[in-house]
């Protein structure tokens, strides 16, 4: 019998309530891989999950992403610019060396600053003064005040400087530079094929559940589904939604979802009187009367795509974040499918018959995102708004959205697209993707739509430099209520599920942030 199985049988002997000592072992199957083991060099999700194993941040998410205590073990505002950090005693890297104030300080400067970055950190780094106090406890200064600096600093990993002030992305995958504080230690990366890790004994939080983790990356779902069920590996992320069913129906597996905070939705062209890729509507772009924006969600039946589309994968979305976040409006939910209101909303606005229009979007970025894009097109052809589907590779996809047309322009009329909350609340999504774009002062990054509305500017101006949670959290309301209740800025479908499954004997905990941890995976008492 192998390791693993051994594994399985001390985790099956488990639940059956025997005693089984000794090692557990365990074997993953992931279907991204990182593009690096630095934490600071590309802010990807397959690469934040990777980090949390071998750093900790000064404060961590947990399963609802929310703010707990990491490194500090806790936190309070001094005053409105001020935010101040006890570090817990006596932190040790893997190495042995203690974290000190200048590996703090330093990490957070170095993870806005990494040379050719993909996509980096700064947008949670940058703005911060750190000054020390004692040996376990700084402050963080700040122009003005910034009520999300905990948050901010959730997503960012403290490497140990003497070895990472001069490192490479080499010495990072090899292991050389790849000491943290984490739950687990660095043994292996072999890019394109697997990463094994071993348990950090010390770690403030306790020794972890497993004692050697070998993860491997398995792109295509169904090989993932068929390493699970031959037994090559004891638990895997992203369920194809075609395999969820039988999966679940396997007594030797278990299959757990969750939602997550990746918010799938329709964006449309609300800065150009004549729009690209519309045709038939008089020479004029529908989509800058909002009485359209609102036809276009009152003709999604997101119920059907949910479950029928997405086979259960998905739940019907109202605004940007699921309830539980911090900053949602609680006035906000899904539109109902009403499809004859959308028919008289479109008459109203000068379009009874309706317009031709092309729908962008990804190819294999998002949980089957071509056919929900197609059922989308369906739905809105029976309104009078006949869709043409056009889906490209991500990256093509990605980069004419966002400045593909004249002048560095977005480029499409009619978009699918996602977004996901960094932050673990909604100030830093909306101030994004709703946002007035202006690049200098940090708005309206992922707005391909060009939404603008001064009031609502002005209600996320207030929202960000609010201190107390109460109060900004009714200012976010809001913004939401106006921004998408209102104006239909952009039109929700539905959050997506993320869906694992494991042999029987091991639970895994769903993660609100869309991330695979082995720390969120147990052996069932």
């Amino acid at each position: 019998m192998t390791r693993a199985r051994l594994a399985l049988t001390a985790a099956a002997a488990i639940v059956l309530g025997s005693h089984v000592a000794g090692a557990i072992d365990l074997k993953v199957g992931l279907g991204l891989e990182p593009t690096s083991i630095d934490p600071h060099y590309h802010n990807f999700t397959p690469n934040n999950a990777v980090s949390q194993h071998f750093f900790d941040g000064i404060v961590n998410f947990n399963e609802r992403h929310q703010p707990v205590p990491g490194l500090a073990r806790s936190w309070r505002t001094v005053d409105d610019t001020t935010w101040e950090f006890e570090l817990r005693p006596g932190l040790r890297f893997h190495d042995g060396s203690l974290v000190t104030f200048d590996d703090i300080a330093f990490s957070v400067h170095r993870s806005g600053n990494i040379p050719a970055s993909p996509s980096g950190f700064g947008m949670f780094s940058t703005g911060m003064t750190f000054v020390q106090v004692s040996d376990t406890v700084f402050q963080v200064k700040t122009a003005s005040p910034n009520p999300i600096v905990p948050n901010n600093l959730a997503n960012v990993m403290v490497v140990r400087r003497k070895l990472a002030e001069t490192a490479s992305n080499a010495e990072f995958n090899n292991g050389t530079a790849t000491v943290g504080t984490g739950p687990y230690r660095f043994v292996a990366f072999v890019p394109g094929s697997k990463m094994t890790m071993a348990p950090n004994p010390d770690h403030w939080g306790g020794k972890p559940a497993f004692d050697n983790v070998e993860v491997r990356f398995i792109k295509a779902g169904a090989s993932r589904v068929a390493a699970l069920l031959s037994g090559d590996v004891d638990f895997i992320d992203a369920v194809p939604p075609p395999d969820i069913a039988r999966l679940k129906a396997n007594q030797q597996i278990s299959v757990v979802s969750g939602v997550t905070n990746r918010l799938i939705f329709l964006g449309t062209d609300q800065f150009r009187t004549e729009t690209p890729d519309v045709s038939n509507a008089g020479g004029k772009n529908p989509f800058l009367d909002s009485r359209v924006r609102h036809a276009v969600s009152k003709a999604i039946n997101r119920e059907a795509l949910a479950e029928r589309v997405l086979e259960g994968s998905g739940q019907p979305a109202g605004q940007l974040l699921p309830g539980f976040y911090f900053g949602t409006s609680p006035r906000m939910q899904p539109d109902v499918f009403d499809p004859e209101g959308a028919r008289k909303l479109l008459a109203e606005a000068g379009y009874p018959n309706g317009f031709d229009v092309v729908l962008h979007g990804p190819r294999e970025r998002y949980v089957n995102d071509v056919q929900v894009a197609q059922a989308v097109a369906q739905m809105l052809t029976r309104v009078g708004i006949r869709v043409a589907v056009e889906a490209l590779p991500a990256s093509i996809f990605f980069a004419a959205a966002t400045s593909g047309g004249p002048n560095k322009t977005p480029k499409f009329s009619f978009i699918l697209n996602g977004i996901n909350s960094g932050t673990g609340e909604s100030s830093a999504g909306l101030r994004s993707l709703l946002g007035t774009y202006d690049p200098a002062r940090g708005f309206g990054a992922s707005n391909r739509m060009r939404y603008s509305n001064p009031a609502f500017d002005a209600l996320m101006d207030e929202a960000l430099r609010t201190i107390d949670d109460k109060r900004r959290a009714e200012l976010l309301g809001r913004a939401i209520d106006l921004a998408i209740g209102t104006d239909a800025a952009v039109v929700p479908l539905y959050f997506q599920l993320s869906v694992w499954a494991s042999r029987k004997g091991l639970e895994y905990v769903p993660r609100a942030d869309e991330t695979t941890e082995i720390m969120s995976l147990r052996v069932k008492q």
